[in-house]
């Protein structure tokens, strides 16, 4: 992009616009994924919804690419594109609580915590992720689910409106009556459809939760894996809990003499009588004496930025997802060797529960296609050195490849890594990718919006 037409394009626009040359331009183009280096043509930091609406209409008749940021959060940097424009969503994050009716809606810049803080206040609560950090409006659109998914469902079954700029630049509603097609695909379709300004959600009653962690010497990893893999499906719904492989933080609640080692562990949350948990976790010790174990009531919001201070911004990841129903015997095998060989010491990996209540949607109601799985798994390489980032990356796609046999064979959207191929796309949404294909051909012929995990419009009939 020329200087006149940045020129042109800050004249346009009523918030701010970076280009290269600007003293602010290394921080807008930096996203939670410090292996992410990537140098758009301007990023566009937009104030409003008639902002976004300009911006789209300017790289359109402008002829120039576009990416979309919301939180930052995308692993593979999806937000960003070189000699892209990139509308950001970030300064646009407010959240509006109706008590009455239990219901939220976010700006689409808006984090995790941006939200739990505004719904906390009158102990109510969505699923949605496990980081106050991450955006809300990246996690709900690829599905989005936490620890409240066994009880609540996924983030997009709590999602009852939507409000969308299309390519043409115009605004639209989406929910069950209005674009109700739209509102099929943008529940767990991605960025593909349109740039969503907020979003409504449906509210549960939420304050304080029980919360707690269970982690086991790694000698003792297949004897835990096995347990809990049985163990937490027939657990009631209000009982959460991930698995882990990771190295103990240096960190409370942990004690000094486990801090780093090597180890397995599960971190617990439910949404019964949090001074209850403890008495439904007296089973931890069957496959074997823990390490450590605690469980405390604490406020919502507390429990979702527990990781926060542990894995910042700016740090270099890598990560690779797949979908589960089962976890074999020689899954945990391949999970056990793995766990061995952790590169890092913030390097892990999570089974999250997709059970539950989220599991009894009907299968076809949402974009989301894979409610028979029982666990979303995610490989993550990460350290804050730039010199580790070839080791991280190779322990994630060999665990990856080493484990993908054992999976359903698509993952969830928002875990699939950089440089996956187009085929991955696919698998994520089974049969419903050409009826995807179809709504995007509708809402977005020309793929204006394609710096995602892209679904291409469907050929003209």
């Amino acid at each position: 992009m020329d200087a006149t037409l940045l020129e042109t394009m800050r004249t346009t626009l009523r918030g701010p616009v970076v280009g290269p040359g600007d003293p602010g331009y290394g921080q807008a183009r930096t996203v939670y994924n410090a292996m992410i280096d990537k140098k758009p043509a301007a990023v566009v930091e937009c104030r409003d919804t008639a902002d976004v609406m300009a911006a789209v209409d300017f790289v359109r008749e402008h002829g120039l690419d576009v990416a979309v940021r919301g939180g930052g959060h995308s692993g593979p940097g999806l937000c960003l594109a070189d000699d892209a424009v990139t509308i950001d969503l970030s300064p646009m994050r407010g959240v509006r609580v109706d008590p009455a009716i239990q219901t939220a809606q976010a700006d689409g810049g808006a984090t995790l915590g941006d939200f739990d803080h505004a719904t906390h206040a009158f102990g109510l609560a969505t699923p949605a992720g496990i980081m106050s950090t991450t955006g809300i409006g990246g996690l709900t659109l690829g599905g989005g689910h936490g620890y409240l998914t066994r009880k609540y469902g996924l983030t997009v079954d709590n999602l009852v409106s939507a409000d969308v700029v299309l390519a043409d630049g115009s605004f639209v509603a989406a929910n069950p009556t209005e674009n109700p097609d739209l509102f099929w695909a943008l529940r767990g379709g991605g960025g593909n459809f349109g740039i969503v300004t907020s979003f409504d959600f449906e509210l549960h009653p939420v304050d304080m939760v029980g919360a707690g962690a269970t982690v086991w010497p790694l000698e003792l990893f297949p004897d835990v894996l096995r347990w809990y893999r049985d163990f937490l499906p027939q657990a009631p719904d209000d009982l959460y809990g991930f698995f882990a492989s990771l190295c103990v933080p240096p960190a409370p609640p942990f004690p000094e003499e486990i801090h780093g080692q090597k180890m397995c562990g599960v971190v617990w949350s439910s949404t019964a009588d949090p001074a209850a948990l403890e008495e439904s976790l007296a089973v931890v010790h069957e496959p074997g004496p823990p390490a450590f174990h605690f469980t405390a009531p604490m406020p919502y919001p507390a429990l979702q930025s527990m990781f926060d201070e542990l894995i910042p911004a700016g740090l270099q990841w890598y990560w690779r997802g797949d979908f589960f129903d089962q976890i074999t015997d020689d899954a945990v095998d391949v999970h056990a060797e793995f766990a061995e060989k952790l590169p890092t010491g913030l390097s892990t990996m999570h089974l999250y529960p997709v059970d539950g209540v989220a599991g009894r949607v009907g299968p076809d109601d949402t974009a989301w296609a894979y409610r028979d799985a029982v666990w979303s798994g995610v490989i993550g390489g990460i350290d804050p050195d730039p010199a580790n980032a070839g080791a991280i990356r190779d322990w994630a796609v060999g665990y990856w490849e080493a484990l993908h046999p054992h999976s359903m064979g698509g993952a969830y959207v928002n875990f699939l890594g950089a440089g996956e191929p187009q085929d991955r796309v696919r698998a994520t949404y089974r049969g419903h990718y050409d009826r995807l294909a179809e709504v995007k051909r509708a809402y977005d012929p020309h793929n204006l919006f394609h710096a995602n995990q892209n679904i291409e419009p469907a050929a003209a009939r």
